[in-house]
């Protein structure tokens, strides 16, 4: 292993510190923008709602540190302080300026990101695929740079391939990442999407879909599950409405088809989520 492989985290990003004869600027929030290489994509509303309130009350505490850029300034630590402080009004936010290289600014999201253990089980697969690939690490070099070990870090690049809609599963919650690890070592594509919407609907806990796999095995069949309301054949024009449905609402849908009439059961996953679907089908009914 070369030298730079040897040493810790901190050898691979510059500090964040903040010195104390560093400026500290108040900068509009609308001269700001997001570090393009962040691998979070989704942050917490309500964790976000609760900084706001604080930040109204007491103010931004600790400045976020930024990098000047073409037009204005980009974040590179402190994008929940950033978005707390656009929902509770604020016009400016405290800010350090400091010189990053668009290298080191990578860095800083990924490696940051993967230390606070905050990234939904995806994000963390493609952070730690983009750590390999930017500093040309092997996964045992990168266990030993996160401090997980190499199973940890094998586990979680197998969720990359799976189907993109069982990683959007994963990305809102909807399966968890056992759930996801047990699907992943599934061979057939078209078995592991059933084999997801099957542990959604029949509520299986990661035991049970693991015992259902392993039945299959032991059977010697492709079919992954075994029939269940889940599994019956349909009329193929439902079959589309459901799929249709599945792509506007981005949820698991069910249709209950029989002598023409029947209903439409929508999956919600978290409060958040009911929200989400509330928000979309009064916008179609308005």
């Amino acid at each position: 292993m070369s030298k730079r492989l040897g040493r810790g985290l901190d050898a691979l990003i510059p500090s964040l510190d903040i010195k104390d004869d560093e400026k500290v600027f108040e900068i509009p929030l609308s001269q700001l923008r997001a570090n393009p290489y962040q691998p979070r994509k989704t942050f917490n509303q309500d964790s976000i709602n609760e900084l706001a309130a604080s930040i109204k009350e007491h103010g931004v505490i600790q400045p976020i540190i930024v990098r000047t850029v073409l037009k204005g300034y980009e974040i590179i630590a402190g994008e929940r302080r950033f978005r707390a402080s656009q929902v509770c009004g604020a016009a400016t936010i405290p800010a350090v300026v400091k010189k990053f290289s668009d290298q080191q600014a990578m860095e800083i999201a990924l490696i940051e990101n993967v230390q606070r253990e905050d990234l939904n089980a995806i994000e963390l697969a493609v952070a730690y695929q983009s750590l390999m690939t930017q500093f040309t690490l092997t996964q045992e070099e990168l266990s030993v740079k996160v401090g997980k070990s190499r199973s940890h870090v094998a586990n979680f690049l197998r969720l990359l391939q799976l189907p993109e809609e069982i990683k959007q599963h994963v990305s809102r919650g909807t399966l968890s990442m056992g759930h996801a690890r047990a699907i992943a070592g599934v061979k057939n594509d078209k078995t592991k999407k059933e084999l997801a919407e099957a542990a959604i609907l029949q509520q299986w806990s990661v035991r049970e879909l693991e015992d259902v796999i392993k039945k299959q095995d032991e059977a010697g069949t492709k079919d992954a599950v075994a029939p269940t309301k889940s599994s019956v054949k349909k009329d193929p024009y439902i079959n589309q409405l459901e799929e249709n449905l599945r792509d506007q609402f981005r949820t698991t849908v069910k249709i209950k088809h029989q002598n023409n009439k029947g209903k439409i059961e929508l999956m919600y996953y978290s409060k958040d989520d009911l929200e989400r679907l509330l928000e979309l089908l009064q916008g179609r009914i308005s």
